[in-house]
């Protein structure tokens, strides 16, 4: 199961990847997959979503069937890219366990690469979308400063160690420091969407100012399938493991334990003042694009929006309304002692009630550390107009909260289009510099924990 109450958003990064077979030789094989590639699209353009999964293997039946493909083509993809403008030549390419086509489409808002892997017989193993390479855009990914480490460290969970990182600034410390907890879904610790991986900017801009962080795998990336069993909450997700990773990181013999700092994004964000509230011992919180409450009328907001881009498809974007809004309801009837079986846009009725009664500002409020709130001003998630105008309301004057915005950053804090839409995250960028400069310049400020 996902966890994805962005998935409209962020889909791009991937709808959908299923490992290849294992594969030596067959050139017929590789012709093979090329016809079956063709099929799959022709038959995605005409709505025969039963046609397009006929040649599937049998794993990829049970993955992705007919109606679930339905969802991602006819209503997903559209809501974020637009409508299909055209394709382009397909392109062949061999790796260690199989073949796979490669077909760039055009979406109105946005390029992506339609990849179909194909086994020894012939039988589609693997279908998934991702941002097309643009040259003309292209930003090197960053490469780890010269002055900067980085050492495995996992973070506990109770199914198990979550993969993380330690990034540590030159020298021997000890240094103040930051646990970076990520937005929704199943993030990896750079919190990666598309090319982009906005915490290992963070990482890396916060290590070359004197200021090291622990990043980490979720537990719903890690232990996604056990997951799926047992009914989840907000806590399971974020918070829980966000406290076991403040334990560790002040056991670090470079840290100092007092000046241990919390950073989150978007749900992170959210969820950072509880965090903040069950330790006790911050001497600080950030909060990046943070909303105040989160539920399905947020979603609804986030596909409204979505409706009025140029390109937006009215038809599919009619229905994913309506469903959500069905949804909304039902969870509103929901008995929270007895929660609905099913998912309700990507997660179950146990996640979205846990969430029924918590409001963000109020647990800032209670918090005694200093708050620092950024907002990137072209954030199509998380609306400055609503969500950060309230941060502002319930804080002026605080002389312990800190609030600044940034006009023309996305949801990622990188560079938006006009208008800001879901095709910003397939363009490669990185975390404006000013950001990390404010945070890195506003934890420098910050005293100790023990001395307040």
């Amino acid at each position: 199961m996902k966890i994805e109450t962005r998935t409209l958003l962020l889909l791009l990064a991937s709808v959908f990847a299923a490992s290849l077979a294992t594969r030596t030789d067959a050139a017929d094989a590789a012709f093979t997959c090329r016809e079956h590639s063709a099929a799959i699209l022709e038959s995605l353009r005409d709505g025969r979503y039963a046609d397009a999964t006929r040649d599937f293997d049998a794993a990829m039946t049970d993955a992705l069937p007919a109606a679930k493909l339905q969802d991602v083509w006819g209503t997903a993809l559209p809501a974020q890219v637009g409508s299909l403008q055209g394709s382009d030549a397909p392109q062949l390419s061999y790796i260690a366990s199989g073949e796979v086509v490669e077909t760039p489409l055009r979406f109105a808002r946005a390029k992506l690469v339609m990849r179909v892997g194909c086994d020894k017989d012939g039988k589609v193993t693997g279908l998934f979308f991702a941002p097309a390479p643009d040259s003309a855009d292209a930003t090197p990914a960053t490469d780890r400063p010269a002055n900067v480490s980085e050492t495995p460290l996992a973070v506990p969970s109770p199914l198990g160690p979550l993969p993380g990182t330690l990034t540590l600034p030159k020298g021997d410390g000890p240094f103040p420091a930051v646990v970076l907890v990520a937005g929704s879904g199943p993030n990896d610790r750079d919190e990666t969407i598309g090319p982009n991986k906005p915490f290992r900017d963070l990482a890396f801009g916060l290590a070359q100012q004197g200021i090291a962080s622990l990043r980490y795998d979720k537990r719903t990336l890690t232990y996604g399938k056990q997951l799926a069993a047992t009914p989840l909450t907000v806590d399971d997700e974020v918070t829980d493991d966000a406290l076991a990773a403040l334990g560790l990181l002040r056991k670090q013999p470079k840290i100092a334990a007092g000046r241990v700092f919390v950073v989150g994004h978007s749900l992170g964000a959210l969820m950072a003042p509880r965090i903040a509230q069950r330790d006790g011992h911050l001497a600080g919180v950030v909060l990046l694009a943070a909303p105040e409450r989160l539920d399905l009328n947020v979603v609804l907001q986030q596909l409204n929006y979505l409706k009025t881009l140029p390109g937006s498809p009215q038809a599919p974007m009619a229905a994913a309304i309506h469903e959500m809004e069905a949804a909304r309801d039902a969870l509103a009837k929901a008995d929270p002692t007895h929660p609905p079986t099913g998912e309700f846009f990507h997660a179950p009725a146990s996640w979205w009630l846990s969430l029924a009664h918590y409001d963000a500002i109020d647990a800032a409020h209670a918090l005694h550390a200093p708050l620092l709130v950024l907002q990137g001003m072209a954030d199509s998630q998380v609306p400055p107009a609503q969500d950060f105008a309230a941060w502002k309301r319930a804080f002026a004057g605080n002389p312990h909260v800190t609030l600044r915005s940034y006009p023309g950053l996305s949801h990622l804090f990188m560079p938006s289009g006009n208008p800001p839409s879901p095709a910003d995250y397939a363009r490669p960028a990185h975390v404006e510099p000013k950001v990390i400069g404010d945070i890195a310049a506003w934890i420098a400020r910050q005293p100790a924990a023990a001395a307040r």
